[in-house]
């Protein structure tokens, strides 16, 4: 497995090609992405739009080894994640990928600080040395006076906090997101992406990040549009005024 813990702000640190995933239902097979093609530099923060249905939370599988293409590769700083057996491909996630879901997944019978742990102690680190920085990351999301309370005594909100720390806990060199912010109020979005700005400009951590949000997508260095399985740059536009006409409609007088 190749080491891409060092890395400069030029490097492709994702790079897909030709990413084909089709589904058989029943008689017809279902093209769900076509030959799609996307690359990612380190330090670069990318959004994906498009309607439901259109394939972004299938792309992000695919990207974190969550499903195997039924065509092309996905590449992570220089290693094939074709070239991975199963195991392999945990170690691999466990050390190079972050993932925040639409939902939290968090283990209802651990503490919010123990859900960010685990993934340092999967990989084989002490659990005081796992719990200290778990707790470290929690308090750079805003949690940390909720680090011992379980899943079930936190807001969706709160959930989805400690599910971002979750994601960033292990120091990753790439983070997918699926609308990492749907769950939490304006102040509490603004946090998390100043979290990331610093993040991707600091550690060279590359995000994609899958939402319906466009206010979040220009937010991003490159917003790009799902659509009938390809990728194109058409959404940067649509992001860009969306989120002019949300600025003017702050203005005084309107």
């Amino acid at each position: 497995m190749n080491d891409i813990s060092t890395r400069s702000n030029a490097e492709i640190m994702l790079n897909c090609r030709d990413l084909t995933r089709i589904y058989s239902e029943g008689p017809q097979d279902l093209t769900v992405l076509d030959h799609l093609d996307l690359e990612v530099r380190a330090g670069e923060r990318v959004a994906v739009v498009g309607s439901s249905g259109s394939g972004k939370t299938t792309l992000l599988n695919l990207l974190g080894g969550l499903d195997r293409p039924s065509h092309g590769e996905v590449v992570i700083g220089g290693q094939s994640l074709a070239g991975l057996g199963e195991a392999a491909l945990g170690r691999f996630r466990n050390r190079y990928i972050g993932f925040v879901y639409q939902f939290h997944h968090l283990l209802a019978e651990f503490t919010a600080a123990e859900n960010v742990a685990l993934p340092l102690i999967v990989r084989g680190q002490g659990r005081k040395a796992a719990t200290d920085r778990a707790r470290g990351i929690l308090d750079r999301v805003g949690m940390a006076p909720r680090s011992d309370h379980k899943p079930g005594e936190l807001s969706g909100g709160e959930r989805q906090r400690v599910a971002i720390a979750r994601a960033l806990v292990t120091d990753p060199s790439l983070v997918l997101m699926d609308e990492p912010t749907g769950n939490l109020d304006q102040t509490t979005a603004s946090h998390i992406l100043g979290l990331m700005d610093e993040l991707a400009s600091t550690t060279d951590c590359a995000f994609v990040v899958v939402t319906h949000d466009l206010s979040l997508a220009a937010h991003q260095d490159r917003t790009l549009r799902l659509d009938q399985g390809r990728l194109s740059e058409g959404g940067a536009r649509v992001a860009r005024a969306a989120l002019g006409q949300r600025s003017s409609s702050r203005r005084p007088g309107r």
